[in-house]
């Protein structure tokens, strides 16, 4: 696409300066420039269990929108991160069936939340890219990953919490895992669920 570039999730962590709310970090698929943009929880946790495949026991919201879109027959060409005005970035997101195209204003989070379930491209405006990208050399990334404890593959170093949480759990047997699985689930607690999915899929 002319004056976009194409981006890819690279991470998700929680905001220490604004409680409650997590910075995305979006990256070049060719190139080294990372556009982090600041999200709020929700949509945080709509991306993250769907990039972890967890099944929540009821739809989210974003899940209802991939129904509709499944039942009245139109799909997602891609999202794009159309304009940053005064900080604050705004996306659309393509929509399109059979007979037309339609843009739909959307919230970044939102519209990169409907992405991950379509498995729809990401792009971003050139202009925004120039405007709120940072640019990183390999230096430059080292030292972030080894102050983040976060590694080039996106996964961060389990610190001392995780690891005594990962200790602790290997101590259930697999039924029990299952169990507390199912409870996570049931309780919406998708960073326990994916903790003890992974237990789990060690074992298997």
């Amino acid at each position: 696409m002319d004056n976009t570039v194409e981006l890819e999730i690279l991470g998700l962590s929680s905001n220490s300066t604004q409680s409650g709310s997590f910075t995305l970090v979006l990256g070049e698929s060719e190139g080294k420039r990372k556009l982090p943009i600041v999200i709020g929880m929700f949509e945080a946790q709509a991306i993250a269990i769907e990039i972890e495949k967890i099944i929540p026991n009821r739809p989210m919201t974003h899940d209802l929108f991939k129904s509709f879109s499944s039942n009245f027959q139109f799909s997602i060409d891609h999202i794009l991160i159309s304009d940053m005005r005064e900080g604050v970035f705004y996306a659309k997101i393509m929509c399109q069936n059979s007979f037309k195209k339609v843009e739909i204003d959307a919230r970044p989070s939102d519209a990169i939340a409907i992405a991950v379930r379509f498995d729809a491209p990401i792009y971003c405006a050139n202009s925004v890219m120039s405007e709120a990208a940072i640019e990183f050399t390999e230096e430059d990334e080292k030292r972030e990953q080894e102050a983040s404890g976060v590694t080039k593959s996106g996964k961060g170093k389990p610190g001392e919490r995780g690891k005594s949480q990962e200790a602790s759990l290997k101590d259930f047997s697999l039924d029990k895992l299952n169990q507390m699985l199912e409870k996570a689930i049931g309780n919406e607690d998708y960073e326990k669920a994916a903790r003890l999915r992974d237990e789990i899929n060690r074992r298997n």
